[in-house]
């Protein structure tokens, strides 16, 4: 058998077993999902008390399926952000080979630090929802019309408030990640500070309602965000730096 037909199986059998290690990262991930979906449908009814028990108004429903959707929305959020941490680490355990022991340190520290920003900010939107924006919309009322909520409205605007800012609260470590990978530095997150910055506030107004205040409340927790993600990528990449040094001058 020739060197080239050697080297093509090996290539062949390596492709494969990356991907059989692939399906087998993916099925434990889905597996945990549908646990943690199954958690969530189980006792879905402690934590929509929870949502529901200070509310100023009653929440009313039109159809049976209403009820069906909230219990499957707030199953799937808690089966995502159960799910997160494994899905970090399934993907850690398969590019892992790849990675030098300090590499491996360094990112393994992402996982927890992905979930709790989840998790965080999930509940900022959250009490964002609850202490300002709730309570501006129903004193726009003031009583000039009747209040009828349903289910699926309330708790629709509720996720689109906070899972938006769950997922931007993951921008330090976004941030981060491309730093040491050498996508982004400091430098470039500086220059386009001011269109980081509009693009927020678009956000922030999208997600809030129509008004300068509350604007504002969104606006700059985000803002203050890209600002803790410029100072982290600094970190990130004076340590890059710092390790290219020492390896240059370790080879000369």
């Amino acid at each position: 058998m020739s060197e080239e037909n050697i080297t093509s199986q090996d290539i062949e059998m390596n492709v494969t077993d990356h991907i059989s290690e692939l399906r087998r990262r993916v099925i434990w991930t889905l597996l945990f999902f549908i646990a943690f979906f199954i958690v969530g449908f189980l006792y879905h009814k402690p934590l929509l008390l929870y949502f529901i028990e200070n509310l100023p108004f009653e929440l009313n429903m039109t159809s049976p399926g209403e009820i069906i959707w909230i219990v499957f929305t707030v199953a799937s959020v808690i089966a995502i952000t159960g799910t997160l941490p494994v899905l970090c680490l399934q993907v850690w355990l398969f590019v892992k080979p790849a990675l030098t022991p300090k590499e491996r340190r360094v990112s393994l520290a992402y996982i927890p630090a992905v979930f709790l920003l989840f998790a965080g900010g999930l509940t900022f939107g959250y009490i964002v929802f609850v202490q300002f924006i709730l309570p501006f919309l129903l004193n726009l009322n003031n009583g000039l019309f009747n209040e009828i909520f349903t289910v699926e409205r309330y708790f629709r605007f509720l996720f689109r408030v906070t899972i938006p800012f769950a997922v931007l609260f993951e921008i330090p470590i976004i941030i981060m990640f491309l730093t040491s990978l050498g996508i982004v530095n400091p430098e470039f997150l500086v220059k386009v500070r001011k269109y980081a910055y509009f693009i927020l506030v678009i956000i922030g107004t999208i997600i809030s309602p129509p008004d300068f205040i509350l604007q504002l409340v969104v606006a700059v927790p985000l803002i203050l965000l890209y600002e803790v993600s410029i100072v982290l990528s600094r970190m990130v990449y004076r340590k890059k730096l710092k390790n290219h040094k020492e390896f240059m001058e370790k080879d000369l």
